[in-house]
């Protein structure tokens, strides 16, 4: 089939430069590039598995106890941050 496709230049010179390379028609490098495409295209790809962090537990230091929050706040910045 004959027909007429406008390429971008980047993707032209592109598929000139892997015809040379591979010494195959340009027409045949896009056809080939064609079919790979529309190929991926057509066929959705898989769902990628969702990314899960493990929770790890961390416990408290010995000694400190989070019921009295003024009593970390002038452990962590000092007696004198008031």
């Amino acid at each position: 089939m004959r027909t007429t496709l406008t390429l971008d230049e980047d993707v032209a010179q592109a598929a000139k430069d892997i015809a040379v390379k591979l010494h195959r028609p340009f027409k045949e490098i896009i056809n080939n590039a064609l079919r790979y495409g529309l190929k991926k295209i057509e066929t959705p790809s898989s769902p990628r598995k969702p990314y899960r962090t493990v929770p790890r537990p961390l416990g408290l230091r010995e000694g400190i106890s989070l019921d009295n929050i003024q009593e970390i706040i002038s452990r962590i910045e000092g007696e004198d941050s008031r």
